[in-house]
């Protein structure tokens, strides 16, 4: 089943998603291991690029290729999944993760499962005091969990280190969507869904099993570049998340590249969305090689890259 924990560093900022394997795509594989790809054709006056960010990784994990930051240079602008630079909109960012009404954690559990998951938070420092916590999505408690599980001290995302470049380089940050959408999104998984898998998510932790296993499998196919390990890792044919996959992922990627085949043809992009969106079928690959655009992985190699 997957986890909600794990893949929320490979889709959304704040949304946990899915992918799905790539059968019917009558284009050639990747040549070659990477994050990176580029875009041309179609139209397109200058080539826009693509890169699969992790929302949350090592610092020693997080430099950028000379590749990268060249396309960071060259770019017009830069997109994310959500505007970062905007900080209206990262500030109103917790109060949408709020569950809707008067509903908490209490509400969705037995006794016995809310004191075992109130004792755990307690006692595992948790970034937000629990009675605040409670109140929010249940899937933020999974993701925050999996901040906290990290294997550094140091800890960062992508999008961060990239934004951080972006700006040096005076380019304008974007965004696909807002924080309102997003938590919009989060809203169609069910409350108790969300809750029962927070608890299956503790009763896993830190057995060596399950949620553990999968996230530093991720991390290492992440810091590997290969989609097609992190496709495989995010597949599952038992129940999970992969049931409200079309909404949380496939929908998200097709209305992506709607947006995109308007926005290329202005400006040459640098548009950095969670590398869960990349591969398969209804992946952002392969949707806009159905559009008519050249899609091809680009060379890379960063400078530091840690093995566990």
């Amino acid at each position: 089943m997957i986890r909600v924990g794990s893949v929320f560093f490979l889709t959304m900022l704040a949304i946990t998603g899915c992918a799905q394997h790539n059968k019917n795509n009558q284009q050639a594989p990747a040549p070659v291991n990477s994050l990176l790809w580029k875009i041309e054709g179609n139209g397109l006056q200058k080539p826009s690029w693509l890169y699969g960010t992790i929302h949350m990784l090592c610092k020693d994990d997080a430099g950028l290729s000379d590749s990268m930051k060249n396309v960071i240079s060259s770019s017009d602008q830069v997109y994310f999944e959500l505007d970062m630079d905007n900080l209206f909109e990262m500030l109103g960012a917790m109060s949408k993760l709020k569950m809707r009404g008067d509903t908490t954690l209490r509400d969705l559990l037995t006794e016995t499962d809310y004191a075992r998951v109130k004792k755990y938070f307690e006692e595992n420092n948790s970034l937000l005091p629990f009675s605040v916590l409670e109140t929010y999505k249940p899937i933020m408690a999974s993701s925050l969990l999996s901040q906290g599980e990290m294997p550094c001290e140091g800890a960062t995302s992508m999008e961060q280190v990239i934004m951080s470049e972006a700006k040096e380089n005076g380019k304008k940050i974007k965004g696909l969507e807002t924080m309102s959408q997003q938590a919009g999104f989060l809203d169609s998984i069910p409350y108790k869904y969300q809750a029962a898998e927070l608890v299956k998510y503790i009763d896993s932790s830190g057995t060596g099993n399950g949620e553990d296993k999968m996230m530093a499998e991720l991390m290492e196919a992440y810091r590997k570049q290969d989609l097609k390990k992190l496709e495989s890792l995010m597949v599952d044919s038992e129940a999970g998340m992969s049931s409200y996959a079309d909404i949380l992922l496939y929908r998200r990627n097709a209305n992506w590249v709607e947006q995109l085949k308007t926005l290329m043809k202005e400006k040459s992009l640098l548009v950095a969305v969670g590398a869960g969106h990349l591969p398969g079928e209804k992946g952002v690959i392969s949707l806009l090689k159905k559009a008519g655009y050249k899609v091809t992985p680009v060379e890379n190699k960063r400078s530091s890259v840690r093995t566990i």
